[in-house]
């Protein structure tokens, strides 16, 4: 009697181990497909997808992945949002070839919050000049941040009258996967397929051909705090 007793404590404790462990996963999924098939502010409606419950997301902050890079860790970070139609042509397939790839983590952070406002970066908006001026500063670890992976991240630009003029910064656009190795961000993706210019529109078989290849290119051989 005592035996069994034991086994169904170990067993409950083991679930209950695994529900922890799957929590973000969940959350992860359950936040992304929440959308699916409602519409934005603008009235666009976000596209439908689906997300395995053993997705290796874990959610994040900012502040701590500041802190995982200045310890000399070693991991995989998504920037984005479930707002972000970007993000959601790619998701599914980052995930998929991240599980193929037997990644354990990806640390998730979140840019906007659920009405679509930065909680992360800085906001710009142009002048009467079409200047752009800042409107609202982006936290303290978002400096750091673009510091940390400069050597990977695009100038922040916007185009007028046909011309591409830039900010005079670097920018965390949505989506972006970087890989950091023992503190150094050392590879970027952001798994959008150059055959893709309507963020809503059909993921074809060559556009998820080309996203397939691109998450391959960034997983291949590397590792994670968990291992190879």
């Amino acid at each position: 009697m005592k035996k069994k007793v034991l086994l169904l404590i170990i067993l409950l404790s083991t679930m209950a181990l695994t529900a922890c462990g799957n929590k973000d996963a969940i959350t992860f999924k359950n936040d992304y497909e929440a959308l699916n098939g409602t519409s934005n502010a603008s009235g666009k409606i976000h596209r439908t997808i689906e997300i395995p419950k053993d997705n290796p997301i874990v959610i994040s902050s900012a502040k701590e992945i500041v802190e995982m890079i200045q310890n000399g860790q070693t991991f995989y970070v998504y920037f984005g949002s479930t707002l972000c139609p970007w993000c959601r042509s790619v998701i599914e397939k980052a995930v998929e070839v991240a599980q193929g790839s037997r990644k354990k983590k990806i640390y998730y952070v979140d840019i906007w919050d659920s009405e679509g406002n930065e909680i992360l970066r800085d906001k710009y908006n142009l002048d009467d000049n079409n200047k752009p001026v800042k409107v609202i500063d982006g936290t303290q670890e978002y400096s750091q941040l673009l510091t940390y992976f400069a050597d990977l991240l695009g100038d922040y630009t916007y185009k007028l009258d046909g011309k591409t003029l830039s900010y005079g910064e670097k920018r965390i656009y949505a989506p972006t996967f970087i890989y950091i190795s023992e503190g150094k961000a050392t590879r970027m993706t952001t798994g959008i397929s150059a055959l893709q210019t309507d963020s809503r529109g059909e993921l074809t078989k060559e556009i998820l051909a080309e996203e397939e290849q691109a998450f391959e290119e960034f997983f291949k051989n590397t590792c994670d705090e968990t291992g190879c």
